[in-house]
């Protein structure tokens, strides 16, 4: 055979070329959001075409919905890799991504953001009358424990709605049937950021990490008391490393508002803090890479523990309360206290229970994604898909849905509230001069909600 000349093709770079990339919009409202966003798209568009992998390539446009959550670049940094360009992402209101939408013409646009936000989005994108809509796909970060029926309903609309487990999809499917609402988007494929190597002992390590949330529990009473205990196991065993994950720093928000941090309460922690203690930040799965034994009261992180077969402890401390949320995990044989992992005790998990919950530690975790990924395919092909059609309406919920589709400046119609549009094109000082001004904005409010309001709420409580 004859070499390949430089101007012969290859086969697989021309059928490349000719394929327009399937362009996919993720728009999200916190770093925990963002990360599953951006992994689900990915999950969901590896030969999403059902053509050989590789021969249309995927663009995936990052989108940040301003509001009191919206991750800074550092949060968006310890995220981890997520297969989208942190230095591109960009930060929109709910009227500029719907803008975005009839102008980019995306195939598939991931909505990973509260339940509202996600029932404004569904109206706004019908409102909008697209002639050929993008394939709409929504979810939940991490464990339901909690807002079950409101979350789902305010997620009905969207072509498919992932969950997370067998579990999970069973409960889906029984709300919106229960209201006779259609439950044929609800899908099971599993939280997409699982992984990592599983857990090997290393002689000479021995290192527990407590995985902070940030509203779990809410009373600085009990977020002292699990301190001050996690700092006495850091003592009583001085040749154990004893990490404290924390998901913010001071002023940066999560999903969830964190109204008292860790780190002002270890500042003022009587005694000091052994030298064996220390407070870590970063990427969950490379503090998992090092870890022999992690405790939470009912973080996700015990899905990614239990994935990796790491030893993992659910405390019952506080209680075992729908508050907490470690009410998930009954039946799990993780539930213990601080006192048991004080003399040694690591739990062992219900191989039945773990199944259920989408953690596949069997090694199944590769196709999780297979029947949520055949969907996207069957939608992508069809010459026109269905409008938008929510469970909540005008007509079947008039004193709810209204507000919900105001607070991000849309009326009952979906339509953008007159002044609510901004203009396409505005002057670089003005757009400046507008940042900054939301910038501070935005700074304000988030030193309001973790310093001020705490402070009135104290002052109530005297």
């Amino acid at each position: 055979m004859p070499p390949r000349t430089s101007n012969s093709a290859d086969p697989a770079d021309t059928a490349a070329a000719a394929s327009p990339a399937l362009r996919v919009a993720v728009l999200a409202d916190s770093d925990t959001r963002w990360k599953w966003g951006a992994l689900t798209a990915r999950r969901l568009t590896g030969g999403a075409t059902g053509a050989a992998e590789g021969e249309r390539p995927v663009e995936v446009s990052g989108l940040l919905l301003r509001g009191r959550a919206t991750p800074t670049p550092r949060q968006l940094a310890e995220v981890g890799e997520v297969g989208v360009d942190a230095g591109r992402v960009r930060e929109v209101t709910a009227v500029e991504f719907l803008h975005a939408v009839r102008d980019e013409a995306y195939d598939v646009v991931v909505l990973a953001l509260v339940g509202g936000a996600v029932q404004a989005m569904l109206h706004g994108l019908a409102a909008l009358g697209l002639p050929r809509r993008p394939v709409i796909v929504t979810g939940y970060v991490g464990v339901v424990y909690e807002k079950l029926a409101d979350g789902l309903l305010l997620r009905h609309g969207a072509d498919i709605v992932l969950a997370n487990s067998r579990h999970d999809a069973e409960r889906f499917r029984a709300v919106y049937e229960g209201v006779g609402a259609d439950a044929s988007s609800v899908t099971e494929a599993a939280l997409p950021f699982l992984g990592g190597a599983p857990h090997r002992p290393e002689e000479g390590r021995d290192t527990v990490v407590f995985a902070a949330q940030p509203s779990v529990p809410a009373s600085r009473a009990d977020r002292t008391y699990l301190l001050r205990r996690l700092v006495e196991h850091a003592r009583l065993h001085p040749g154990r490393e004893v990490l404290l994950k924390l998901r913010s720093k001071p002023g940066e928000h999560t999903t969830h508002i964190e109204e008292l941090p860790y780190q002002r309460l270890a500042e003022r922690l009587p005694g000091g803090l052994p030298p064996n203690f220390r407070l870590v930040y970063g990427h969950m799965g490379e503090v998992l890479n090092r870890t022999d034994l992690l405790v939470t009261v009912s973080s996700t992180a015990a899905l990614e523990s239990l994935h990796r077969r790491i030893p993992t402890a659910i405390l019952s401390d506080l209680g075992v309360r729908e508050a907490l949320g470690n009410h998930h995990f009954i039946g799990s044989g993780l539930v213990t206290s601080w006192d048991r992992l004080d003399g040694g005790y690591r739990p062992r998990p219900d191989e039945e229970w773990v199944s259920g919950q989408g953690v596949a530690a069997d090694g199944s975790y590769d196709t999780a994604y297979d029947t949520a990924r055949a969907e996207v395919a069957v939608l992508l092909e069809r010459d026109s898909l269905p409008d938008l059609a929510p469970y909540y309406t005008p007509a079947t919920a008039p004193g709810y849905l209204p507000g919900i589709l105001a607070r991000h400046h849309l009326a009952p119609d979906g339509r953008p509230l007159p002044g609510a549009a901004t203009p396409k094109e505005t002057g670089r000082v003005r757009g400046v001069v507008r940042e900054t001004v939301r910038n501070a904005a935005r700074g304000a409010y988030r030193h309001g909600v973790q310093r001020v309001a705490p402070a009135i709420r104290r002052m109530g409580e005297l």
